[in-house]
């Protein structure tokens, strides 16, 4: 009984050990990166309250282009790639550099606003610019997204408690998540 007992004993160190392992391989900045990256891939919930939330403020569109529009970040967040390309530990803080590919979807609303400029007659109502006409335009074209844009984030993080935390995003970060940033 003693034999058995010890192997028990030695099975169950074991059992806790690797689970004592794969937590702390859980904790590194790069795999917190990671994480929050495929919580946009996922459309994690989080992440879609978030996008609600942005949405919600808009006051230039109705309730079907906003569905549209977040129908349309749901898909570039969904055909989000990323790679880790660094990861620098100085103490409690981290920068962790990753490449992100996003649907260009600033060039569309770059075209889109040129083509208002050089067309703004087929947007007229009343001689002014109809914005739900406009903004049913740009959503079209949005939705036909196909070219991706490559962007390289600089994540910083911090440890509290023995934990990588994950800073606030900028809204720089943010505009490159979501393929509108202006470079």
């Amino acid at each position: 009984m003693g034999d058995i007992m010890k192997k028990i004993f030695i099975i169950l160190l074991l059992v806790f050990m690797l689970c004592g392992c794969e937590s702390n391989l859980m904790n590194t900045p790069t795999k917190r990166v990671e994480t929050m990256l495929n919580n946009y891939i996922t459309l994690n919930n989080d992440v879609i309250k978030d996008l609600d939330d942005i949405v919600a403020k808009d006051t230039t569109m109705n309730d079907n282009q906003k569905e549209d529009y977040k129908n349309i970040i749901k898909k570039s967040y969904q055909n989000m790639s990323y790679e880790i390309k660094d990861e620098v530990i100085d103490g409690d803080n981290a920068t962790v550099t990753v490449e992100i590919k996003v649907y260009n979807l600033k060039k569309i609303i770059d075209e889109v606003n040129d083509y208002l400029d050089n067309h703004k007659d087929e947007f007229l109502k009343d001689n002014e610019i109809d914005k739900e006409l406009f903004n049913n335009y740009k959503l079209n074209q949005l939705k036909k997204a196909n070219d991706k844009v490559t962007y390289t984030l600089n994540l910083t993080l911090s440890k509290e408690d023995n934990k990588w935390i994950l800073d606030n995003l900028t809204d720089t970060e943010i505009s490159k998540i979501h393929g509108m940033y202006e470079y």
